[in-house]
């Protein structure tokens, strides 16, 4: 293996705060982007009301390689599990400045 395969595969330890640790359910998604950036909002869409529960800012390669590592997983998922059925859009979150 080189030095920049090694480099990359090092385990790097992570902290997290106690309230990220939970998780935040998310049901509505709303993304948008500029030419530097890709900002995606995660609501948790419960009528009458929306909650914000996280704001995510990835550069664009990124966002591509998020992208590609959820067909990934996706495919597993359904390898595993079955087919995936798509359900109806919930309603949409308020905008967010």
């Amino acid at each position: 293996m080189d030095s920049e395969k090694k480099k990359n595969s090092q385990q790097i330890p992570v902290q997290a705060e106690e309230r990220v640790i939970g998780g935040f359910y998310s049901n509505t998604a709303k993304i948008a982007h500029t030419k530097e950036e890709f900002v995606m909002d995660f609501f948790l869409v419960f009528p009458p009301a929306a909650k914000l529960g996280a704001r995510v800012v990835v550069a664009p390669s990124h966002a591509k390689r998020l992208v590609r590592a959820l067909n990934e997983n996706i495919a597993k998922y359904e390898q595993n599990f079955g087919p995936i059925s798509e359900v109806p859009d919930p309603p949409k979150p308020p905008i967010v400045h």
